[in-house]
């Protein structure tokens, strides 16, 4: 329909192209509210899945003795996703550690097609105990990349896939550009991703979305302020009086290791290794998204022009993290990303099969 996928021509591009093509999801067609992006997002927030997804959560215990926890949905009587060959889809919510509805509802969607879905959760964030007085910087891929080694453990013949929403796609870029080849994954894809983190926190962002995410954070921060007063100024922390204010107390005030706010942001710039990635990433964008900022400073087209491993999939509308169908609940966005993962593997296998190489374990 009304689509655009921008990326550097290859057989890979054309199977894309041919594929979301046919999806049903992406034929147009009348969207709802498509001059609102902002209620679009405030949906997106509020709205619970339905239904609501049961989950079983495990703990994963870092180097360091700090703790990040993994979200197995396991729908809502208790069934589980497929067998020990299906796909695992690891959910990373954003940096705030916002476990939206929507990205729910695409766990529960990736369910129901027999994918195994987890959910990511960084320290201290979506209850997950916070045993050290250290947080997880915007774009330091550490934790995560411990966490995909366990997957890769737990579940050794099945595809690794991993999706982002939001500002949390920082964490995903980082970590694929600075894992290469290494990274584990089949595929990635980031809805709505905030591509330069340091120009998104200093524009600021609409307050409907900024100021729930503050008091989030805030409300989850103040239940571990005897620990973290050690290394941060947790009066100073608390008054943040915007997201930025809230980042450069929390990682550049630190009282052992203090750093400038541009020093921050040479280490956990999104795409400062984007030359390294080696893994097919679909990003799924919107042209009138409020909380990302006007399309012509906020996307890299460059990237998507001369790697071959990035694609732009841009739409008119759709908001942040939006992209609404008409029956309620429902994501076209959700149906893109799953039907590239699916066409993804359809690649693949075809690529195996030309040349003659065994499955990799």
């Amino acid at each position: 329909g009304r689509c655009r996928l921008l990326c550097k021509p290859s057989a890979l591009a054309q199977h894309l192209v041919r594929s979301l093509g046919r999806s049903a999801a992406l034929r147009g067609g009348p969207w709802p509210w498509p001059r609102w992006p902002r209620l679009q997002m405030l949906q997106q927030l509020l709205q619970p899945p339905e239904p609501e997804p049961a989950v079983a959560r495990e703990l994963l215990q870092m180097p360091d003795a700090g703790l990040v926890a993994l979200d197995w949905l396991v729908g809502p009587g208790g069934a589980a996703g497929g067998g020990g060959s299906s796909p695992v889809l690891l959910l990373i919510p954003n940096a705030a550690g916002k476990v939206t509805g929507g990205l729910l509802q695409l766990g529960l969607r990736a369910l129901e097609r027999g994918f195994i879905p987890v959910v990511f959760n960084r320290r201290g964030h979506n209850g997950c105990p916070l045993t050290t007085p250290r947080l997880q910087p915007f774009g330091d891929p550490r934790d995560l990349r411990e966490a995909i080694t366990y997957l890769r453990c737990r579940h050794p013949c099945a595809p690794l896939l991993a999706v982002s929403e939001g500002s949390g796609s920082g964490l995903l870029l980082a970590y694929l550009g600075e894992s290469g080849s290494s990274s584990r994954l089949a595929a990635a894809a980031c809805i709505s991703p905030i591509f330069r983190g340091r120009d998104w926190f200093e524009s600021g962002m609409p307050w409907l979305y900024e100021w729930p995410l503050l008091l989030h954070l805030k409300q989850g921060l103040s239940r571990y302020s005897r620990s973290l007063a050690e290394v941060v100024d947790m009066e100073k922390l608390l008054r943040s009086r915007s997201l930025r204010d809230l980042e450069e107390t929390l990682f550049c005030g630190s009282k052992p290791h203090p750093t400038s706010w541009e020093t921050y942001w040479d280490r956990n710039e999104p795409l400062r290794d984007a030359d390294e990635a080696a893994v097919p990433v679909l990003c799924l964008c919107s042209a009138d998204d409020p909380v990302r900022g006007a399309a012509a400073r906020s996307l890299p087209l460059e990237l998507f022009r001369t790697s071959p491993y990035f694609f732009l999939l841009l739409t008119p509308h759709g908001g942040h993290c939006g992209f609404p169908q008409r029956e309620p609940g429902r994501c076209w966005g959700h149906e893109a990303v799953l039907e590239y993962f699916r066409a993804m593997a359809e690649f693949l296998r075809a690529e195996e099969r030309r040349k003659g190489l065994p499955r990799a374990r």
